[in-house]
């Protein structure tokens, strides 16, 4: 699952906070697997990896999930796109210091 958000970026909005407690509660979900973010500029990309589709439509309905979505809806995103993908194949290297 590929989540894409351009911020308004209002400070002390309460954003932080419900992203980190939705990065916590997803840990605890079935099937999810970890996450990777990045953002710069409020631009934001966060890919979360689960097991399967059952378990992505799982995560969106969970309630506390659910008053997040809302709440971004109303008034952190200007914009975002989801992107549910299949993974094929992942490698990758890590150079040695």
């Amino acid at each position: 699952m590929i989540f894409t958000s351009r911020r308004n970026e209002q400070p002390g909005d309460g954003y932080a906070e419900t992203a980190d407690r939705m990065f916590e509660l997803a840990w605890e979900q079935p099937g999810f697997l970890g996450f990777d973010t990045a953002r710069s500029d409020g631009l934001g990309i966060t890919v979360c990896y689960w097991d399967s589709e059952a378990h992505i439509a799982a995560w969106k309905a969970q309630a506390e999930h659910l008053e997040a979505q809302r709440e971004g809806q109303a008034r952190w995103y200007d914009s975002y796109d989801l992107r549910i993908a299949h993974v094929e194949r992942a490698y990758g290297s890590t150079r040695e210091s």
